[in-house]
């Protein structure tokens, strides 16, 4: 059994964790702004499921591939980066169809959730850092370090959902105006792909 208060630091560090700027957070942010509160929700939840990928992983020690193999961690990040490069396309397009009077192209909840997913689980740093973040709380006197190490990631993405929620629902309020507003959706387009290009090219020259 995990006491109580090593659970109580750990869950404080995750919602730190979870309220530094970083790209999953941008990402929700943007989603969020473009496409509605619902929608920034979705995508946290795609951003979860990763989570939940990274800490099964950290338990049956496959994280260690991506801090040991160079090639491995250069093949996730550049797929990661590419994906990124393929939604600022995607913003970028979306901004243009609205400068020629068409309605920007609807994307569904599960192409959202999708998205979260892919961002989440193509970033190699994610998984190294969960391999140096959780075990740092697990106890071999407490029992089965791996079911430890499981609980303390359903804990951290607890705390993801928390704060990365209400940055869905406060960037979501954005939505309204936006509908009312043909050339704010088309900066804000324009933005998140200026956003997207950014992230891309942080994670291409990321190092382990």
């Amino acid at each position: 059994m995990i006491p109580v208060d090593v659970l109580g630091v750990f869950f404080v560090a995750a919602i730190a964790l979870g309220l530094a700027p970083g790209p999953d957070n941008i990402f929700v942010l943007t989603q969020s702004a473009l496409y509605g509160r619902l929608a920034g929700l979705v995508v946290t939840l795609g951003l979860c499921t990763g989570l939940i990928f990274h800490s099964a992983a950290v338990a049956l020690g496959v994280a260690a591939i991506f801090q040991t193999s160079a090639l491995a961690f250069s093949l996730l990040k550049f797929a990661g980066a590419a994906y990124l490069v393929y939604l600022a396309v995607q913003a970028f397009r979306a901004g243009s169809s609205k400068i020629n009077g068409n309605s920007a192209p609807e994307i569904s909840l599960p192409a959202l959730y999708v998205r979260g997913i892919i961002m989440n689980v193509t970033n190699p740093k994610v998984a190294i850092f969960f391999l140096a973040f959780l075990p740092q709380f697990a106890d071999p006197a407490r029992g089965s370090v791996p079911l430890q190490i499981l609980m303390f990631g359903g804990l951290f993405i607890i705390a993801t959902i928390l704060v990365f929620g209400g940055v869905a629902l406060g960037a979501g309020s954005l939505g309204g105006y936006l509908k009312r507003s043909p050339s704010a959706q088309v900066w804000l387009n324009r933005l998140a792909g200026v956003v997207f290009v950014g992230l891309a090219v942080r994670l291409a020259i990321a190092e382990r």
